[in-house]
C-alpha cells in the first residue's frame, strides 16, 4: 500500500510539473482550481441523482445495490476531485461520469464476486443457520411487574492476593 501511495504521489508531481512547464505556474493553479469547482458541481449533481435512484428503487421493492454502489463511487470521485493534482482529478471525474462509473461498478462487483462467492451467495440464501449464544432464565419468582422477589443466587467468590 505504501508503494502504491508513493507511486501516486510521484505521478501527481510529474503531472503538475508537466502541465506547469506547458502553460505556466498560474495557469496550472487555475486549472487545478477549475477542476475542483467543476468536479464539486458534478459530484453534487450526480450524488443527488444517485440518492433519488436509491429511493426510487427501494420504493419499487427492488434491491438498490447498484444504486448504492454508484453513490459510493460518486463519493470516492468527489474526494478524489478535492485532492490536489491532475491524476486524482481525472480519476475523480471518471468516477463522476455515468458511463465510466457503470464500467467501474461492473468490474468492481465482478471482482468482489470472484473473491467471495460463498459470502455473496450466503446473503441471498434463505437456508442459513444462525447460532445465537444465549442463556435460559426461569420466570419463577417474578411478580407481575417483572421484579425478582427472590434473593439472588449465591455464586462462589474467588479472592486473590
Amino acid at each position: 500500500m505504501a508503494a502504491i501511495f508513493l507511486l501516486w504521489v510521484i505521478a501527481e508531481i510529474a503531472a503538475i510539473w508537466a502541465v506547469a512547464s506547458l502553460v505556466g505556474f498560474l495557469a496550472t493553479l487555475g486549472l487545478l482550481l477549475a477542476g475542483a469547482l467543476v468536479g464539486s458541481w458534478l459530484a453534487r449533481r450526480e450524488g443527488g441523482k444517485a440518492a433519488r435512484a436509491v429511493m426510487d428503487t427501494a420504493r419499487a421493492g427492488r434491491s438498490p445495490h447498484n444504486e448504492v454502489t454508484d453513490g459510493m463511487l460518486i463519493g470516492l470521485g468527489g474526494v478524489l476531485i478535492f485532492v490536489p493534482g491532475f491524476v486524482s482529478d481525472v480519476a475523480g471525474l471518471l468516477l463522476l461520469l455515468p458511463p465510466t462509473r457503470a464500467l467501474v461498478r461492473r468490474s468492481w462487483l465482478r471482482r468482489l464476486e470472484r473473491r467471495g462467492p460463498a459470502q455473496a451467495r450466503g446473503f441471498a440464501s434463505r437456508n442459513r443457520v444462525i447460532v445465537v449464544d444465549s442463556e435460559v432464565v426461569s420466570d419463577q419468582g417474578r411478580d407481575t411487574r417483572g421484579d425478582d422477589r427472590r434473593d439472588p443466587p449465591q455464586r462462589p467468590i474467588i479472592e486473590s492476593e
